[in-house]
């Protein structure tokens, strides 16, 4: 630089001079104004993000991306005015980012994909989820992992990119489920009584929904049906309604209160059974 200056007639010195001072003048403009704008942009998402009530985790992440996305571009734009040639500079990082992309294909694709739970929801934390062969609820959501607690107190650590990539059944997703049993009986057994048994039981059960529920089309009244002739029983099948949190509860509990009506009322339940006949030959 200084061989280059001093080559240069001092007119010519001048007006070099003069002109990289304006352009120092005007990158300092445009720094303070950039910097202002920043902070102004990174406020506003932040904002946005939380009207739309996104994830806590999720738009302090990609606030941080946009800050430095934005600082990248307003330095790109202060060398540019100060005259250096900003091409190599835009080569040097877009080859960094393929390296690193390359390398970090699998931790990417966890983020992008936990970027897509936290904003499209299809489960969040406290719903009681079964995926890749684990159940439970769901205790954190971050943005490369999603933690579920199992019943038995198990931290199951799962990669959002095979929850978004998988098949996954959220329970909790309804405000109602159906819960479905099946109960035996032995044959001669009038099935009739049978029903106005269980029916009873339903009927009378303070946790399930004895008809519909407004603005939905799913939840009905208690409901029994003759499932099928086994070879040694009738089965029937019932199905009735409960708030989601309720479930567990009336499972058990309506098991338990149909097995114990049953057996008091003489209904035999059935098992299998073998029958051997010995012949004599002689």
């Amino acid at each position: 630089m200084e061989k280059f200056l001093s080559t240069l007639p001092y007119d010519q010195l001048w007006t070099w001079a003069l002109g990289f001072c304006k352009n120092l003048i005007l990158a300092i403009v445009v720094y303070f104004i950039g910097r202002w704008l920043i902070k102004w942009i990174i406020k506003l998402i932040t904002k946005m993000m939380e009207r739309s009530k996104v994830d806590s985790t999720l738009y302090s992440f990609l606030s941080s991306i946009a800050n430095v996305v934005l600082w990248f571009l307003l330095i790109i734009v202060i060398i540019s005015i100060l005259g250096i040639e900003t091409s190599s500079f835009i080569a040097l990082f877009a080859s960094a980012g393929v390296a690193i992309g390359m390398a970090m294909s699998g931790t990417l694709q966890n983020f992008a994909a936990g970027v897509m739970i936290l904003l499209f929801r299809p489960y969040k934390v406290g719903d009681f989820i079964e995926a890749q062969g684990y159940a439970g609820v769901v205790k954190e959501i971050q943005i490369f992992n999603t933690i579920i607690r199992t019943g038995d107190a198990q931290i199951i650590i799962i990669p959002n990119g095979l929850l978004s990539n998988g098949t996954m059944k959220n329970s909790s997703k309804e405000l109602y489920r159906r819960v479905d049993l099946e109960f035996q009986f032995e044959y001669g057994a009038s099935y009739t009584e049978v029903q106005n048994a269980i029916m009873s039981i339903l009927q009378s059960h303070p946790q399930v929904i004895q008809g519909p529920v407004k603005d939905s089309n799913i939840v009905a009244a208690p409901w029994i049906g003759l499932l099928k002739l086994g070879d040694s029983g009738v089965t029937v099948v019932t199905r009735s309604w409960c708030k989601g949190e309720d479930y567990w509860n009336v499972y058990f509990n309506l098991n338990e209160t149909v097995y114990q009506m049953l057996k008091e009322r003489g209904f035999m339940f059935p098992f299998n059974r073998v029958d051997v006949n010995i012949l004599n030959n002689k």
